[in-house]
């Protein structure tokens, strides 16, 4: 057993605001690990002293066997599909509060706020760049692999069935130069979880008959993003990367990288292995663990279950390459899967971890991305050349690696924009002349210093297994003082700097990359073979180099930004000079009931941080009438978000942030971060919105945008599956295909003669939540009344969606085939219609349906997925839509076509019967007790709760205590009880089994299975639906409840 060789409770800055204590200490094989103690996991305050409190159960702790059930480990290189799209892929309508094929323990549930739970992450100092050239995505591979058991814990699913027992979840990632592993815990479990967890860095089996099915894994994951835009250029950009630079690798891994790599030869146990050997050990890993229980014991346990890691050589020398990343000079011109045209620019920069004091970097970002006036953006905006622009040095390990840092600069082109690159890189090179001419700006970083000292000091907590990545993450890379305030810290000022810095952005040092459909594909010769990418690369012109070296002009419109006027100065908490102890200040209560608006407000006495949410639905005159009207409204919103960028853009720098968004007939404005000067923002956004009529120029310009979201729109079949549901369930649904043919006709005299109309008869609903009084939240409401001065819409006239009911027994089938024609994923999803909400009694259904959830998805993981392999995919979870409850199974292959992944989810739901009855009382008992802590946690931060009560409110259900409730309830359901509703709901014996298989075909998959398969005896009746609009025309409907 080792020992700790240093402990220190006093190194590491935090918030005034932070409860929580830390403690840093590292043990003699290496390993440094950062303790926290958090006092408000445990319950009742019992956490309050750091060094005295020991939260977990002994008797549960010491010997408890994990039962015999599998669960799924989710490896994910958290990669960014969208990064490249502009499509929203909301299904529009959707007032689901379920999980849209996300983590579940992401996703917030309507009734119940996210918990709080015990965490702990490793990050160990290797990633990708390690990776063997005979065996790329080796290092994603042994990350997958250590979840496969150990020499203590050889059953592959000991891991992840405690912590699925146990109220917890896991995930890790592979990096360029670290992998993280993380997980999170009912409280009580944390040394259990730790147990298991260590074993991952002390013995694991490597069984090669678990390589064998987790390489399937590995290759279903890379699948998942074998049709994404942004996946697809950052290995376009690995590819033609210089040969022996570790940028020229796969660093996915897929099928064939690895077992091409075993058939010829190479003995991948021996690789992974290796690999493990070389570089976990102590030296080279960092441990975050979060806990209730006192830093001692903490500490006790860390030096007690990792002392055992091996140690290592020391840290990895640090990584030199004499080659440039890339060919200077050079235009890469890959063809996109989606309708989009966008320009990616990146200089290569020297590491400048050990500058993070500084940030010239950031600051360098802040200018040439900035949205305001003078901007680059602004410009292009003007001259109707691009709708969005980013810069930066990204997130990802690559581009923030021990090499070098990657600057990129992405921007969203127009038509136009596409066929003015050059000019648009001239405009870039004539901004960073004038950034040398002016010299850097003493109060430019002043203004981030404060925004950067004020989110340290006033920062919101995140998900606990989330902040112990990050800061695991932080560990290898800032000194242990900074692990939390070195992201926002920016402390020496330093001129000479961020002009050195500047020195790099030459077009000698600059990579061009054009993402766009529009490739001319006759000369589209090479191909990235990882992903089967199109791609050109051709020469810039040597003149245009010569010229952009030093461009001559440069054009007046481009300026420096001006001083931030929405940087707040007034940190005081109202709740420390009001009283907020009345007896309903756990919910929002309203203070507002007129024709015009209805306010809800509920001031912030639990989380005392200067922040506060303001949420506003406003409904419009005629909005959704018909196809027409819904896309009007649209291109309303969007042009008046397009009008109000550069106010909303200065104010987010401040952490003032703003959404406007479009839901059936309502247009929802959000305001929400530093409460000091969110009202001057709302009355100014309100200013504009009461007389803002679009321009013949910007409506061009915005209509394409909407014509080309509307083209991307389901092209992922994960969400083409969730439209189709929606397009079937609900009463008024205006179909996409319809909305594009409608807006080739649209003029902006059509908008400006229908706008009026818009406006003239409204109705708001909204909420006040966070460090506001009474008085400041009904001056918000007068902001309203005086920049709106209309008439109310009244209550006849405001939009009330419909649900279909569908008929007893029902059985149906929609079969489509998936919109991207190179999409190789196929998906099912089966939708079981339980039915409406009624009264107290809906707080029950609803708890039946979350247990039945609690007690399937880990089986339905375990044998759609782990057992079966049917694609990476797999979930189960409830629907909400529009407050009539459903069920849904859900799984995506790219390996076989829905008939059999239908076929296959039936079996499963089949043998869930035995799976119930089978239950024994302490098992069901846990699974209960487990949902019922999740229901009655707190929230861990004021934007879950405000959204927690938001969705109460958009729902017309306005039961703030509703998690209370159902956990309530869960007290009287029984074993019985869910079995009873299993058979009643989902057993296709049953009258009230109503369901809807929703069936998206991928492009290696044969529709006509589907006459086959008709022609085959069947057990129960299905209907084919292949006209939509006839069978919701002579179908019933539930009454709207919201």
């Amino acid at each position: 057993m080792g020992c700790s060789t240093f402990s220190s409770d006093d190194i590491v800055i935090k918030s005034p605001n932070d409860r929580r204590f830390y403690r840093l200490i590292r043990l003699d094989n290496g390993l440094s690990a950062l303790l926290i103690h958090d006092p408000d996991i445990c319950p009742d305050g019992d956490g309050a002293s750091p060094n005295s409190t020991d939260c977990s159960d002994p008797e549960l702790e010491g010997g408890e066997d994990a039962d015999d059930e599998d669960n799924d480990y989710p490896g994910s290189d958290d990669f960014d599909e969208d990064e490249y799209s502009e499509e929203d892929d909301t299904d529009e309508g959707e007032e689901e509060d379920a999980q849209q094929h996300r983590s579940k323990k992401r996703e917030s549930q309507s009734v119940a706020s996210q918990t709080k739970k015990a965490a702990a992450a490793m990050c160990v100092g290797m990633g990708s760049f390690s990776d063997p050239y005979e065996a790329q995505g080796l290092a994603h591979f042994l990350e997958h692999m250590l979840f496969m058991g150990s020499s203590k814990y050889p059953d592959e699913n000991e891991y992840d069935s405690y912590l699925s027992k146990h109220g917890g979840s896991s995930n890790a990632y592979t990096e360029a130069e670290h992998t993280c592993y993380h997980f999170e815990v009912k409280r009580e479990f944390l040394k259990g979880a730790l147990e298991r967890f260590s074993q991952f860095f002390i013995s694991p089996l490597v069984k090669m008959e678990a390589m064998e099915r987790e390489v399937l894994a590995v290759d279903s994951e890379f699948n998942q993003v074998l049709q994404s835009d942004a996946c697809r250029l950052q290995q376009l950009q690995c590819y033609t990367s210089s040969p022996s630079h570790p940028f020229n690798r796969f660093f996915w891994g897929n099928k064939k990288s690895l077992v091409d790599a075993m058939e010829k030869g190479i003995n991948l146990r021996e690789h992974i292995l290796e690999l493990f050997k070389n570089y976990y050990h102590g030296a080279l890993m960092k441990l975050v663990v979060i806990g209730g229980e006192s830093l001692d014991v903490l500490e006790s346990w860390v030096v007690e279950l990792f002392g055992k890691v091996k140690k290592g050589a020391g840290a990895l020398s640090e990584l030199r390459m004499e080659v440039p990343i890339w060919k200077a000079g050079k235009v890469y011109r890959l063809e996109a899967v989606k309708d989009v045209h966008v320009l990616d620019l990146s200089w290569t920069l020297p590491c400048l971890r050990q500058e993070y004091l500084k940030k010239s970097e950031d600051y360098l970002a802040h200018l040439l991305g900035h949205e305001g006036r003078g901007s680059l953006h602004s410009l292009f905006k003007a001259r109707g050349w691009a709708t969005s622009l980013s810069a930066g040095v990204g997130d990802e390990g690559m581009h923030r690696s021990s090499l070098a840092y990657i600057f990129g600069m992405s921007i969203h082109l127009t038509d136009l924009g596409l066929g003015k690159i050059f000019e648009i890189i001239g405009c870039i090179y004539q901004y960073l002349k004038l950034l040398r001419q002016v010299s850097p700006q003493e109060w430019i970083f002043k203004e981030l210093q404060d925004i950067g000292h004020m989110e340290f000091t006033f920062a919101e907590e995140q998900p606990q297994d989330d902040y112990a990545a990050e800061l695991a993450e932080h560990l290898l890379i800032y000194p242990a003082e900074h692990v939390i305030y070195g992201d926002y810290v920016y402390q020496v000022w330093d001129g000479e700097m961020i002009k050195h810095i500047l020195s790099f952005f030459t077009p000698n040092n600059m990579r061009i990359d054009i993402l766009s459909k529009s490739i001319d594909k006759s000369r589209a010769s090479q191909l990235e073979p990882w992903f089967g990418s199109l791609y050109i690369e051709e020469d810039v012109p040597p003149s245009l180099l010569e010229l952009w070296k030093d461009p001559p002009v440069t054009e007046e419109e481009l300026h420096l930004p001006h001083r931030n006027e929405f940087i707040p100065c007034d940190f005081s908490i109202r709740s420390d000079s009001t009283n907020s102890g009345s007896s309903n200040a756990f919910y929002p209560r309203c203070i507002i009931d007129e024709p015009l608006m209805k306010l809800w407000y509920k001031p912030d006495s639990i989380f005392k941080l200067p922040r506060a949410n303001t949420y506003f639905r406003i409904n419009l005159k005629g909005a959704y009438d018909d196809a027409k009207s819904c896309l009007m409204t649209e291109l309303f919103i969007l042009l008046l978000k397009d009008e109000l960028n550069e106010i909303i853009y200065q104010a987010s720098v401040a952490k003032l942030e703003t959404s406007v968004s479009f839901f059936s007939d309502k247009l929802e404005l959000k305001v929400y971060g530093f409460n000091h000067k969110l009202p001057i923002l709302l009355s100014t956004i309100l200013t504009i919105a009461k007389s803002f009529l679009p321009s013949g120029d910007r409506f061009k310009v915005i209509k394409e945008d909407l014509d080309r979201s509307l083209r991307n729109t389901n092209m992922k079949p994960l969400s083409h599956s969730s439209y189709l549901r929606l397009q079937f369930l609900c009463k008024s649904f205006y179909d996409v295909d319809e909305k594009l043919h409608l807006l080739g006709g649209l003029s902006v005299a059509d908008l400006k003669e229908f706008i009026p109309k818009l406006r003239s008869q409204i109705y708001i609903e909204g909420l006040c939540h966070g460090n506001l009084t009474e008085e400041e939240a009904i001056a918000i409401t007068d902001i309203f009344r005086k920049n709106l001065p209309v008439q109310p819409l009244p209550n006849e006239m405001r939009h009330k969606e419909q649900v279909i009911c569908l008929p007893s027994g029902a059985n149906l089938v929609r079969d489509v085939h998936a919109k991207n024609k190179s999409e190789t994923n196929s998906v099912v999803e089966l939708y079981f219609q339980i039915g409406p909400e009624f009264g107290e009694e809906s707080i029950r259904m609803k708890a039946l349906i979350d247990l039945f959830d609690e007690i399937v998805e880990e089986p339905a993981f375990n044998q759609l997925r782990t057992k079966e392999q049917l694609g990476y995919v797999v979930e189960c979870s409830p629907r909400v839509t529009y407050r009539i409850y459903g069920f849904c199974f859900c799984v995506q292959s790219s390996k076989y076509n829905p008939l059999y992944l239908l076929g296959r989810i039936d079996n499963f739901i089949n043998g869930l019967e035995e799976l119930l009855v089978g239950l024994d009382d302490d098992t069901f008992d846990s699974y209960r007790s487990g949902l019922m802590s999740k229901l009655l946690e707190k929230d861990p931060s004021l934007t879950y709760e405000t959204n927690r009560f938001w969705n109460q409110i958009v729902d017309k259900r306005y039961m703030f205590d509703f998690s209370e409730r159902e956990a309530e309830e869960l007290r009287s359901i029984t074993k019985g009880d869910v079995l009873s509703w299993y058979k009643t709901y989902l057993k296709q014996s049953s009258p009230e089994c109503r369901r809807l298989s929703v069936q998206v075909w991928g492009c290696n998959t044969n529709m006509k299975d589907v006459e086959v398969e008709e022609q085959q005896p069947k057990k129960a009746v299905q209907t084919n639906i292949d006209d939509v609009i006839a069978f919701k025309m002579s179908s019933s409907y539930y009454p709207s409840f919201c």
